[in-house]
């Protein structure tokens, strides 16, 4: 005898899975919601903690400005004159002659002469030495000055500006002396000898070197 099962009138339940599964949902949310309340929490504890030190930063900075006016202001202009010559003494004494005519040989294209460089001004900047020069080069081609500036530009050593132009009219020469205002800023790491230190002399007024 076949036993008939009727589900429409007694159908299967399981009362304990919906509840089960709620339960899990409910308890990786609420594990959710803590792991995301503590990076929240710690995340605004590293900006407060960010910005306490920038302020304290900035007031430090604020203060040593005072201080610098109330001195500059106490200091009369004999002593303020001295005193940027002072400065001007030790940047020069970081400049290396050397690194320099290294790095124009490396910028120098062929057919390209230095008829003569005026280091005009030394100073600090970021760090780093930074000069002025008035550079004076030679060419026979107008185009290989105009390649040679622009490769200076993309090295990042040297930034210079082409301020006039004379043509060579002695006798066997041709060509064109070139005058420029150079931005040279030295590549790091490239210290200066003790040798330059003690034998390259400084003028206050203004160091001038010249090289054929």
């Amino acid at each position: 005898m076949t036993t008939k099962l009727n589900l429409a009138s007694n159908p299967f339940r399981n009362r304990a899975l919906p509840w089960t599964v709620a339960a899990i949902v409910a308890l990786a949310s609420l594990i959710g919601l803590i792991l995301i309340a503590q990076s929240t929490i710690q995340t605004n504890a590293k900006v407060a903690t960010t910005q306490s030190e920038v302020a304290k930063l900035q007031k430090q900075t604020n203060d040593l400005h005072k201080q610098a006016e109330a001195i500059k202001i106490a200091l009369t202009p004999e002593q303020q004159s001295a005193l940027k010559s002072a400065h001007g003494l030790v940047n020069r004494k970081r400049f290396s002659w050397s690194q320099l005519f290294a790095d124009l040989e490396s910028a120098l294209p062929g057919g390209v002469r230095v008829a003569r460089i005026v280091v005009q001004e030394v100073r600090t900047q970021d760090d780093r030495t930074v000069a002025n020069l008035d550079l004076t080069v030679s060419s026979k081609n107008p185009t290989t000055i105009t390649q040679m500036i622009e490769d200076m530009e993309r090295d990042g050593v040297f930034h210079a500006e082409l301020r006039a132009q004379t043509l060579q009219r002695g006798r066997g020469e041709s060509g064109a002396e070139y005058e420029m205002d150079v931005r040279y800023v030295p590549r790091a790491g490239v210290p200066m000898t003790s040798g330059e230190r003690n034998n390259r002399p400084v003028d206050t007024a203004g160091e001038r070197g010249k090289t054929q």
